[in-house]
């Protein structure tokens, strides 16, 4: 059995899986704006968690962001700030006085359905993270792949490319405005549609619109079918994977997968692409489950 973590931006969510993957409990806590406070929960979970089960057990902790294998420190988590330059799991398996495994949520993700998700059956599993913000994580055969940087996976991003910039007529000099995040996270395909139809909706709203075929959302979406295939044919040229599995609030939202695969073709090398795109088996779920194999998988 092991203990897994999932720390968000509003949430600690925690399971135990046995050896066969089972969840023996499953719990959520809403997680502090405070890093000590984080820590403190993290370890009111694990004493919890060990007196009902009445024995010492490993845990994994997934979150926004990775630890620097430069600097031990955590970076890029911008939505949870509080986490930014801690050296985070250090800190846990010092307040906790036993070992613990830390990484990234989206590659936590990926992991779990790799593992004995949609994914299981893949080889390179490429796990796509669409919500709040756009992130991703790679497995291949059945290990997550981080990197000397620890940041593989992360093509939300990357810059857009020419005919995006062009057809979204871009203009900033600000780097970020031009990543794909700020063309496809769900924050961000508000913004648009509220600054070019003057309708101050939510995401989830914009794709209900959609479905009813209101034509300014289809306007929005069908731009972000473009920029989302286009954005994924460039990690096929480069790693090709057997499958995609989506993930994320935006991508919940997603009923077009197979439209997309169509899209896709027609900018990947040969026009050919004989690889899957899934929805994931556990859902929000896998970040948590993920994180609760960290120990039981070697990472690179």
């Amino acid at each position: 059995m092991q203990i897994g973590i999932d720390v968000g931006a509003t949430k600690i969510e925690s399971v135990v899986l046995d050896e066969n993957g089972n969840e023996s409990n499953r719990d959520r806590t809403n997680c502090p704006k405070d890093y000590f406070q984080i820590i403190k929960t993290i370890k009111e979970i694990d004493k919890k968690l060990e007196k009902e089960f009445n024995k010492e057990l490993p845990i994994g902790v997934c979150h926004p962001g990775v630890h620097s294998p430069q600097t031990g420190l955590v970076k890029n988590a911008p939505n949870c700030y509080w986490l930014e330059k801690k050296a985070f799991q250090n800190d846990l398996r010092k307040e906790l006085g036993k070992e613990v495994f830390c990484e990234n949520d989206a590659n936590c993700f990926a992991l779990s359905e790799a593992l004995d998700g949609s994914g299981k059956h893949y080889k390179i599993v490429y796990g796509i993270i669409i919500g709040s913000g756009v992130g991703g994580g790679l497995v291949i055969d059945k290990k997550i792949v981080s990197g000397p940087n620890g940041v593989a996976g992360e093509w939300g991003h990357n810059q857009i490319n020419h005919l995006i910039a062009k057809k979204e007529n871009l203009e900033s000099t600000n780097l970020r405005e031009g990543e794909i995040e700020s063309f496809m996270s769900g924050l961000n395909l508000a913004k648009k549609f509220n600054k070019k139809f003057k309708k101050n909706l939510k995401t989830n709203q914009i794709f209900e619109l959609y479905r009813r075929h209101d034509l300014d959302a289809e306007d929005l979406i069908d731009n972000f079918k473009l920029n989302l295939a286009m954005s994924l044919a460039n990690i096929i040229n480069i790693l090709d994977p057997d499958c995609f599995v989506f993930g994320g609030g935006v991508s919940n939202e997603i009923d077009f997968l197979s439209e997309i695969e169509t899209i896709v073709r027609k900018f990947v090398t040969g026009r050919e692409y004989e690889g899957v795109f899934l929805k994931p088996k556990y859902g929000d779920a896998s970040g948590v489950r993920g994180a609760a194999r960290l120990g039981r998988k070697s990472i690179y």
